[in-house]
């Protein structure tokens, strides 16, 4: 399996650094797991977009969806057309947010058609998994500020590929991920917000750690940072939890196994 980082900066996005966003290879699939702003221009850089085999979205934040607008201009209006509509993940309920994004874009009385002309958008359910050519997705739910959806990425022989989305430490997604060789973790914060834990939307770069710790993974590639915060100063927080490969998330960085 290969996945190559797209953006890893936090909602605000970050010098030369697009938002959420991943695309992960196995050789027969490609898929992309979040778009945020900025991640198109990077995932031209790697792939011919209108082959993805789909998108799967962990949440209806605007730092993890913005660039299925952009995308969709380009596979509507670019010279070279797509073959086909390329299936668009969405968490449950999240169509009502796209077609009031759709609204805001689509000409008059086009709105149900922006998105699906050139996707074939559906919902996951929780508790079930999706397949998608040789890949199979599993979901659980995380703790953050709307409904967000952690994924278990699975293709054998090769190991497991976990993300936790956007989710604080009250998710305990240690069962969940447990046994994943790569974890992409989100690590927003230096220290705690003054919020109560049971409902704290991010977790710290030392939180990440310790849950790719607890979960045994060999790498930690950990994401959606502020870079006010110092990269180096996160990554030191996130290496004194893990003992094992630690990867921050910068566009284009390539991790393989």
């Amino acid at each position: 399996m290969r996945l190559t980082v797209l953006g890893g900066s936090a909602a605000g996005g970050n010098a030369g650094a697009g938002c959420s966003g991943y695309l992960l290879e196995t050789g027969t699939t490609k898929l992309v797991f979040d778009l945020g702003p900025g991640t198109l221009m990077e995932l031209r850089r790697h792939c011919n977009y209108r082959d993805l085999d789909a998108i799967v979205i962990s949440h209806m934040h605007l730092d993890h969806v913005l660039d299925l607008c952009a995308l969709r201009f380009a596979l509507a209006y670019n010279p070279i057309r797509p073959t086909n509509r390329i299936p668009l993940w969405l968490p449950p309920d999240g169509t009502t947010v796209l077609n009031r994004i759709a609204a805001g874009f689509a000409d008059d009385g086009a709105g149900d058609a922006f998105f699906s002309d050139v996707f074939d958008v559906r919902n996951y359910v929780a508790g079930e998994s999706l397949t998608i050519g040789d890949v199979t997705v599993d979901f659980s739910p995380t703790v953050h500020y709307i409904p967000c959806w952690a994924m278990r990425f699975r293709c054998n022989p090769s190991g497991d590929l976990g993300f936790t989305g956007d989710t604080g430490p009250a998710a305990n997604l240690q069962s969940f991920l447990t046994g994943c060789q790569v974890i992409v973790s989100e690590g927003t914060l230096l220290d705690p917000r003054d919020e109560p834990f049971a409902t704290r939307g991010h977790l710290t770069a030392g939180e990440a750690g310790q849950l790719a710790t607890d979960c045994a993974a060999a790498t930690l590639i950990l994401s959606h940072l502020w870079q006010e915060h110092g990269f180096d100063q996160l990554q030191r927080r996130a290496a004194a939890t893990f003992g094992g490969r630690l990867v921050v998330a910068h566009p284009g960085v390539v991790v393989e196994w």
